[in-house]
């Protein structure tokens, strides 16, 4: 049977998945090089690595891992940056409302499971209309392991009622396919996500590839 039939959840990652979130995530890092006196980064140096969050944007930024002695210190100081920007210039990418009103009237439920922690997950659904009909937001921090583990997206499951093998996991990072397959769902990577450097989303074993979020709906009803 195909993984894409009898569904009746979709479960999404959060960042270059559903939203674009880059403009603020590297808002807040390039706020601590400029606050430096270091010349400002353009959004397309931070860009690839925003599904990274503080690891990814410290990297860009400082050339940091974070294995760095100030790592820790300087991760929170983005942390506080970012807390205080995350809405300004965030928004859904293009068709990703269209797509979630088509999830609902198809009587599909939908949810989001991210890396990202409580702190930032919640305050930002909460203040994006966008999330007012997501049946479970299951953030990094929510269970005890995070993706590739497939805890987060068991949970999800759990929340909506279902069986793991009635939801379909979209994501735009290779963590949110060893996951989803983990987990005994239907994968499909966002080809049009961050992607990190010189991905190769074709390797990454997921039960299809999407070119943007309105593409999933033409899976769905080709299942």
């Amino acid at each position: 049977m195909s993984p894409f039939q009898n569904i009746a959840a979709v479960l999404f990652d959060l960042d270059g998945t559903l939203i674009d979130s880059a403009p603020d995530l590297g808002a807040a890092a390039d706020q601590m090089r400029v606050s430096r006196g270091l010349p400002s980064l353009a959004l397309d140096a931070y860009r690839p690595l925003a599904g990274s969050g503080a690891r990814g944007m410290l990297a860009v930024a400082f050339g940091m891992a974070p294995d760095h002695q100030d790592f820790e210190a300087m991760r929170e100081e983005f942390f506080c940056n970012y807390e205080r920007c995350m809405t300004q210039r965030t928004y859904a990418f293009d068709g990703v409302a269209e797509m979630i009103v088509s999830l609902q009237g198809a009587r599909l439920q939908w949810g989001v499971v991210t890396n990202k922690s409580a702190r930032f997950t919640d305050p930002l659904t909460r203040g994006m209309p966008l999330f007012a009909s997501a049946g479970a937001v299951v953030s990094g921090d929510t269970t005890p392991h995070s993706k590739p583990h497939p805890a987060p997206l068991l949970e999800a499951a759990r929340r909506l009622g279902l069986e793991p093998a009635r939801c379909i996991y979209v994501g735009d990072d290779e963590r949110d396919i060893q996951a989803g397959l983990a987990a005994g769902m239907g994968t499909v990577a966002a080809d049009y996500g961050y992607l990190g450097n010189k991905a190769d989303t074709a390797a990454w074993g997921a039960h299809a590839r999407i070119k943007s979020p309105l593409a999933l709906l033409q899976l769905l009803a080709m299942a």
